[in-house]
């Protein structure tokens, strides 16, 4: 029923803000066509110093049962894309020397987060914050185990804590690794994160996230943490979220909102954070944004830095992150253009990819004077 809905929306809509000289002619009407030829609803938006005029290409229903076109200016939930906002925050808190990042993990924990990571073996007092932020600390990934997601769906309404994400963790695996040895992802590392920032600021980590990142100043007026804060008064209704043919939109948030996701925010929002975070538009400091794309001696180090990824494209360094339901933001430094997507089903997330790496891969580097 999703499926043939769907079907139906992705010849609904495509929403074309500006032509852009990077995806000028023929690339631009190949990619407007590519996205209004999948399957599944999807958006993307195009910005940055290197972008002449902000771009955007969107096609399908947000939500196809109440007639709501897919825009660039719709929120979904953008999962553990939102681990580049959390990491940026504990910069931020780093540059203004409230927090070590070698520091160890425990003194900063709640005790009783901290009791239930002594109780499974982990020595929290060689567990250093930038292990956490580099997944290097060895901790499991309760997020990506088959059974968290079994009772997610299983109970759509239930109410999950922070704790209760972390003693499940605990619960289904030992440490993985010792600290700083190597790269393991794990949002329950995040969901640790978050807790250190909200003990550190004494604030929620929706309004530490939003203050210290400068959410306001920046415009990002479809952006906000899920239940923690109401939505803008600017921002559209949500887009439905799907994982194949099971409706997923009304999930309880908790079950991803503690720091390994929570936020919900448009692909326009997120291209324009990523490129202010590498545009000087989000540290007071240069060696900040520096110190977030240090790399770390453990393995797997080369493909992770400090909330966010890096790997090669057209033979360059590209920056990037992406969310379990479908959503991804990536970074070219050396055409400053930011680009995000999302796709309104998980099933969407692999062609939306190749699309805009195939966009990144695409563009000349020529030099773009400093802003």
């Amino acid at each position: 029923m999703i499926r043939s809905a769907l079907r139906t929306a992705a010849l609904a809509v495509l929403l074309v803000l500006g032509p852009i000289p990077a995806f000028a002619g023929q690339a631009q009407q190949d990619t407007e066509s590519r996205i209004a030829a999948e399957t599944y609803p999807m958006a993307v938006f195009v910005t940055g110093a290197g972008v002449e005029t902000p771009h955007g290409f969107a096609a399908g229903m947000a939500d196809a049962r109440a007639g709501g076109a897919l825009t660039v200016d719709t929120p979904m939930r953008i999962a553990s894309n939102t681990k580049t906002f959390v990491a940026a925050t504990v910069l931020r808190l780093w540059e203004q020397g409230r927090i070590d990042l070698d520091a160890a993990i425990g003194p900063l924990l709640t005790p009783a987060l901290d009791a239930l990571l002594r109780a499974d073996g982990f020595a929290t007092d060689r567990i250093a914050v930038r292990q956490l932020l580099s997944h290097s600390a060895g901790l499991y990934d309760h997020g990506s185990d088959p059974r968290f997601i079994e009772a997610v769906l299983a109970d759509p309404a239930h109410v999950w804590t922070r704790e209760e994400q972390v003693r499940a963790s605990m619960t289904w695996a030992d440490p993985q690794s010792q600290p700083g040895t190597e790269f393991r992802y794990s949002d329950t590392g995040y969901i640790l994160l978050g807790d250190i920032v909200e003990r550190i600021t004494g604030k929620s980590l929706a309004q530490s996230v939003r203050e210290q990142l400068h959410f306001d100043r920046l415009g990002l007026a479809t952006t906000w943490w899920e239940i923690a804060e109401p939505a803008p008064a600017t921002a559209t209704p949500r887009s439905r979220q799907a994982l194949g043919e099971t409706d997923a939109t009304d999930v309880h948030a908790s079950m991803d909102l503690y720091g390994g996701g929570g936020l919900l925010m448009s692909p326009r929002d997120l291209a324009t954070f990523f490129a202010a975070l590498f545009e000087d538009r989000v540290f007071d400091r240069p060696e900040t944004l520096r110190e977030m794309l240090w790399q770390g001696p453990h393995r797997g180090a080369e493909g992770y830095r400090l909330g966010i990824f890096v790997k090669q494209i057209g033979g360059r360094d590209v920056y990037w992150h992406s969310g379990f339901w479908g959503t991804l933001a990536y970074y070219d430094p050396a055409t400053r253009t930011a680009i995000a997507g999302m796709s309104a089903n998980q099933q969407g997330f692999r062609p939306l990819r190749t699309i805009v790496e195939d966009m990144i891969a695409a563009q000349a580097v020529m030099p773009v004077p400093a802003p």
